[in-house]
């Protein structure tokens, strides 16, 4: 609990069984948490059998995979079933560091903002953090791109790492969003297209082999995606395009 809001983090999970257990560990010691829900995305791995085992963990399984947005998708809706008044996305590959959390939870508990993402550029923790070089230029250059379609100077919109108010996601509809890795991005487009203020804070990053990541490929397919979503924003702003992304308040959690 944080000021008596309840504190739900959700972990959306393939293939994470090496790193799980330590990020859940690192995770319940932030004392704030009060439950953790693992949305295990049809693993090949044992990371639904070890997210089983562990205290104070929802564990929902998808039978086939629904991709990284399909998962979301469901680890927010469970955290509002749930009764989540803060929800904090960590990754449980262990990039990020959950010690952010009561920082993250703070900004959201007491009123300052709906939205905090911890960032990897803003101190330089991306390159610090062995970020490869080329995912730091192309995350620049779309970052760059997409805070002069959407008006705002986010220092980027591709961290993982996220907390939200629950009355901010019972504005969001998250349903129109794609199920694959570009659901992150429409999400802050959908935010800030709401007049809400996203905030930032510094976060250390690792990259290592149990990492989490997207190819080259795939890599490319979000960086234009990016791009396309941030022009919907832009002409569905002038009024020159309807796109079912940008509708208003439908709520991700009713």
């Amino acid at each position: 609990m944080f000021h008596e809001k309840k504190v739900v983090v959700v972990m959306p999970a393939y293939n994470a069984a090496k790193t799980i257990k330590k990020t859940y560990d690192e995770v319940m010691a932030q004392e704030i948490v009060d439950l953790v829900i693992v949305v295990d995305d049809a693993s090949d791995d044992a990371t639904s059998e070890i997210a089983r085992a562990l205290p104070k963990t929802l564990l929902h399984v998808h039978e086939k995979n629904k991709g990284y947005g399909g998962n979301q998708k469901t680890c927010y809706r469970l955290a509002c079933e749930q009764g989540g008044d803060i929800v904090i996305m960590v990754h449980p590959d262990y990039q990020y560091t959950p010690l952010l959390i009561p920082a993250m939870a703070s900004m959201i508990g007491n009123g300052l903002f709906h939205c905090v993402l911890g960032s990897r550029i803003l101190g330089g923790q991306a390159l610090k953090g062995a970020m490869p070089y080329w995912k730091y230029v192309s995350n620049r250059f779309l970052t760059l791109f997409e805070n002069l379609l959407l008006g705002a100077k986010l220092s980027e919109y591709h961290t993982g790492y996220r907390a939200f108010s629950r009355s901010l996601l019972d504005e969001l509809s998250l349903e129109n969003n794609s199920d694959d890795f570009i659901f992150d991005n429409q999400m802050l487009a959908q935010i800030h297209w709401l007049g809400y203020t996203i905030a930032e804070v510094s976060c250390p990053t690792k990259y290592f082999p149990e990492a989490s990541s997207i190819n080259f490929r795939r890599s490319v397919r979000y960086g234009f995606g990016c791009l396309w979503t941030g022009l919907v924003f832009r002409l569905s702003k002038m009024g020159l395009c309807s796109s079912r992304l940008f509708r208003g308040k439908n709520g991700a959690c009713s």
